[in-house]
This record gives structure tokens, C-alpha cells and sequence, in this order.
């Protein structure tokens, strides 16, 4: 299983497949991930357990465990534990192309490009 150590906790993919890609996520409390946007794929978030904020497009949701929500290809999101506890999520990612190099970040907490 891949897992990938990130400044804001860690991701594990659950599958790799050409048409989809499942990835486990955990945000450490107080941590966001980028503002980004993805040119090949569209991802569906479902909160399992913590506080999530998520800007999509500029608008704020606040999600809990058992919520859900689509971010559409090419808009602008990112997910904040807003919570005390560790926030997971599963993603679920749906296009042609699910390298981590189609991340195209806006901002980022971490100074990544």
C-alpha cells in the first residue's frame, strides 16, 4: 500500500485503478491541505471521522462524519480540520489521470509549488 507522509498528516491509497483512484486521508488538527485545482479529475469526499472545513470555490461547508461532498473538475478546493480530534476522509477520484502532479496549487500553508 502506498502511503504518503505530507506536512499535514498522511494519505494511504486503498486502489489504483485507470478509472479511479481510493485514497484513506487523515489532516492533523489545525492543519489544511493546498488550494488547488486538478486539470483530470474530479474527486467525491466522504468525512469519516472529525470536524472538516472545505472551501470549494471560494464557499465554505462545514462537514461532519457520515457527510459528503463533490469537487468538480478544475474547482478550487481545499480541506481544513477544524476540529481537536484527527479528521479522516476517504477520496474517491474519478478522470483520466491521478498522478500527484496534477495538483496545481493556488496557496499552500507549506510553501509547496
Amino acid at each position: 500500500m502506498e502511503v504518503g507522509e505530507r506536512p499535514w498528516g498522511k494519505y494511504y491509497v486503498l486502489e489504483d485503478k485507470p478509472t479511479h483512484k481510493v485514497k484513506r486521508i487523515e489532516v492533523n488538527p489545525d492543519q489544511r491541505l493546498s488550494y488547488q485545482y486538478h486539470h483530470h479529475r474530479s474527486e467525491v469526499w466522504t468525512i469519516i471521522q472529525g470536524q472538516a472545513l472545505v472551501i470549494l470555490d471560494d464557499e465554505e461547508n462545514h462537514l461532519t462524519a457520515g457527510e459528503v461532498i463533490l469537487i468538480p473538475q478544475g474547482a478550487k478546493h481545499r480541506i481544513k480540520n477544524s476540529g481537536q480530534e484527527l479528521l479522516i476522509f476517504v477520496e474517491v477520484q474519478h478522470g483520466t489521470y491521478f498522478g500527484e502532479d496534477d495538483i496545481i496549487r493556488i496557496q499552500d500553508d507549506y510553501s509547496r509549488d
